[in-house]
């Protein structure tokens, strides 16, 4: 596919918003790493992302849903295809309420923290575990990301989804099968939005919640350095992180990865890493994980895009 083909396919399609080709997507991830991607688009609105999604699909062109890359290793060969990011969907909606609960209607584009923080100011509670945790509404949904205890997946309603022949479908929690850091939303389908069920709190009861959390996460995680979070699942009744600090792997380095001192299952950017250097730290650290416990990691992070040529 050459670039030339996929400008002419946007020239007429009827879309409005950002275009970039050859865009290095070390620029939209936590980690800074990645190869460009051959297009990367974010739709102004819903008409554009459906005119967008539909002659892309039309002509076989890989489409990539990405949230702000905050759980993901784009390899250094980039990505074929076009990258949409939803990053212009940025509305928070409350829908309903009654005594004890309220309904928030929230685009895809939104920052979780920009939600929990809404959430603290209204008296909203659900989601205060999620407190310090990066990435955008869609991304969480589709990982379901949680910590101390909360999923997002615990309070969705339903979820918008764009499928690949251009239909919006709202899907009822009960159908998206959310599971440990994963859910039921095909890769292929983009997130628009979601509904969340929230209950009614004091104030001062939320914010001190996630206040509590968020100060827990600052004294045990590297939020001020460049990473993509938890980089293995938690092998069922453990803890990743403890099995890989008592393998002996903090501070361990490939290249310009480093597993992070303080939390282990933490790999932090120390300059211009490369994905290959960071797949090769993830196969370290899994083997002397598996030689000491006899446990194989699963990665929580999502590794897309493809190898760089030779």
């Amino acid at each position: 596919m050459k670039i030339q083909e996929i400008k002419d396919i946007l020239s007429g399609s009827l879309f409005e918003g950002e275009v970039r080709f050859m865009e290095p997507m070390s620029g939209h991830t936590s980690l800074k790493i990645g190869g460009p991607a051959e297009i990367y688009a974010v739709p102004s609105d819903l008409p554009s992302a459906i005119n967008l999604y539909l002659n892309l699909k039309k002509d076989d062109i890989p489409i990539c849903p990405l949230g702000s890359g905050t759980n993901v290793l784009v390899r250094d060969g980039g990505i074929g295809g076009c990258v949409v990011s939803l990053r212009s969907f940025k509305k928070i909606e409350l829908t309903k309420e009654d005594h004890e609960t309220v309904l928030i209607s929230v685009d895809a584009g939104v920052m979780l923290q920009r939600l929990l923080h809404y959430a603290k100011e209204n008296g909203y509670s659900g989601i205060e575990g999620l407190a310090g945790i990066p990435g955008t509404i869609g991304g969480a949904i589709y990982g379901n990301a949680g910590a101390f205890g909360y999923q997002i997946g615990d309070v969705i309603q339903s979820v918008d989804v764009l499928d690949e022949k251009g239909n919006v479908s709202r899907i009822p929690s009960d159908e998206i099968l959310f599971g440990y850091r994963k859910s039921g939303i095909r890769s292929g389908h983009l997130i628009i939005s979601s509904e969340l069920r929230l209950k009614k709190d004091r104030v001062e009861d939320v914010s001190k919640r996630a206040d509590e959390f968020l100060n827990a996460k600052k004294e045990t995680q590297p939020l001020w350095e460049s990473s993509a979070g938890c980089v293995f699942k938690n092998p069922e009744g453990l803890a990743a992180g403890k099995l890989i600090d008592e393998a002996a792997c903090k501070g361990l380095r490939v290249g310009d990865v480093e597993v992070s001192g303080i939390h282990a299952n933490f790999f932090v950017n120390k300059g211009r890493a490369k994905a290959t250097e960071f797949m090769k730290l993830m196969d370290v650290v899994s083997y002397r994980v598996k030689k000491k416990f006899g446990v194989v990691l699963e990665p929580e992070i999502r590794i897309i895009g493809i190898d760089e040529s030779n």
